[in-house]
């Protein structure tokens, strides 16, 4: 079958409802000031689905500062790779300043968090390499050991035993094969919001042979006494191998590094071909990054304000009957049993439409199958009473799933007609 028809002839996971959801639920556009309250199709919404934890996208100070490098640097400088002609003091002071905050001795500014997650693996291991690691990593973790590694050892989250019996059948097959082992998990878990154990792995190193790798998007400046992440969290920091991160949660911009020891970094610093072979991190963008991070370390009220909310959310949605599993961190989902797909996407429009709130929904196979995972970003920005009508909100809709209010027959053709009549109606409103 030539390539045009197989792929047409499955459109993916996402891609199969894209006729249907396209430019509502998936590709929507939010518009307006990046922040709790924005515009959807037209109408304000109260929005818990970016990542701006400390609102640095929408911080007056912070955009001042960006108009000031944009004039100074333009968005071509420094133009090429770093090893050719990008490298800037510039990101060497960022490189630096990341190091001395996650307290690490090296580090190395990523043009890309997702290429540079990929390409960090890619770098490190051999197809004579085993990787362990869980099902439910970021996807770039998953595309970069897709790239190299056959020996693959899947464990069961939060199951040290397991944990401990995939480490050591990876030691056994590296070690057959001339090869060593990768051991890669997130701080914070992207989808439950639950850390990872990193205090019972790390004391894992002292019985096998592996190397550590951290990623920490979401717990880069938010978690732990020194803001570093769950590694911070349960002072074990001093113990991992390596960590990336992010620029575009905490910091809310684009852009991350990786840390290490100097050795380690230097290593990848020559080999990561995602970074090698294309356009350094710009000098505007990467000024802005030094800013940020210093703001943050000058405002640590930040981080309570952010946990202040979080917890009021969190703890609300718990007295109010409702399942967010065990996440610890700011990532909240919030669980509801549904039969088919069709009753999930009516519940969700209900939820856009009577309620004005936007956020994003996670369903099979992403999670359990008769599922379907709400997903909420609380932020420093977001206020109690954002807290307190979310809350309601969620309560009724669940009620009306239980009284069956969105089991409906009618086609999901109706959605996107919608959307075509509303996107043909465009204001300079919207």
């Amino acid at each position: 079958m030539e390539i045009a028809k197989r792929v047409l002839s499955n459109m993916g996971v996402l891609g199969q409802w894209s006729k249907h959801a396209h430019g509502y639920f998936m590709f929507p556009k939010l518009e307006g000031d990046l922040g709790p309250q924005m515009t959807f199709r037209g109408k304000n919404v109260l929005n818990w689905s970016i990542n701006n934890y400390y609102g640095m996208a929408s911080n007056p100070e912070i955009k001042e500062k960006d108009i000031e490098y944009a004039t100074k640097y333009g968005f071509s400088t420094p133009m090429g790779s770093r090893m050719m002609t990008g490298q800037t003091v510039l990101h060497e002071e960022l490189e630096s300043k990341i190091s001395e905050f996650v307290k690490m001795e090296d580090a190395f500014v990523l043009n890309s968090f997702y290429q540079g997650m990929i390409s960090t693996i890619d770098s490190l291991c051999t197809n004579n390499d085993a990787v362990v690691y869980s099902m439910d990593v970021h996807s770039s973790i998953k595309d970069g050991i897709r790239l190299h590694s056959n020996r693959r050892f899947i464990y069961t989250r939060h199951n040290i035993q397991d944990i401990e019996e995939q480490v050591k059948k990876a030691c056994a097959v590296a070690e057959e094969n001339g090869g060593g082992v990768l051991f890669v998990t997130e701080g914070v878990i992207g989808v439950t919001g639950e850390f990872s154990p990193l205090d019972k792995i790390v004391e894992l190193k002292e019985k096998y042979n592996f190397l550590l790798l951290v990623e920490d998007a979401h717990g880069f400046c938010t978690i732990g006494p020194n803001r570093i992440g769950v590694a911070d969290f349960y002072n074990v920091q001093d113990k991992i191998d390596l960590m990336i991160g992010t620029f575009g949660k905490a910091m809310g911009i684009t852009g991350g590094f990786v840390a290490g020891s100097e050795d380690l970094i230097n290593y990848l610093r020559y080999n990561m071909r995602s970074q090698t072979f294309s356009e350094a991190l710009p000098s505007a963008i990467t000024a802005s990054a030094i800013y940020r991070l210093d703001y943050i370390k000058e405002h640590p009220e930040l981080q309570t304000q952010l946990w202040t909310i979080t917890k009021a959310l969190q703890t609300g949605l718990r007295k109010a009957g409702l399942e967010i599993g065990k996440t610890e961190s700011m990532v909240t989902p919030v669980y509801m049993n549904m039969e088919n797909i069709q009753e999930a996407i009516m519940m969700m429009m209900d939820l856009r439409e009577s309620y004005g709130i936007f956020c994003v929904n996670i369903v099979y196979p992403y999670i359990d199958e008769g599922k379907i995972m709400i997903r909420l970003i609380p932020t420093a920005m977001h206020t109690l009473d954002d807290v307190n009508y979310t809350i309601d909100a969620l309560k009724k809709i669940t009620e009306n799933a239980l009284a069956g209010k969105y089991k409906s027959n009618e086609s999901l053709e109706l959605n996107a007609n919608n959307n075509k009549e509303e996107d043909g109606e465009e204001t300079n409103e919207e």
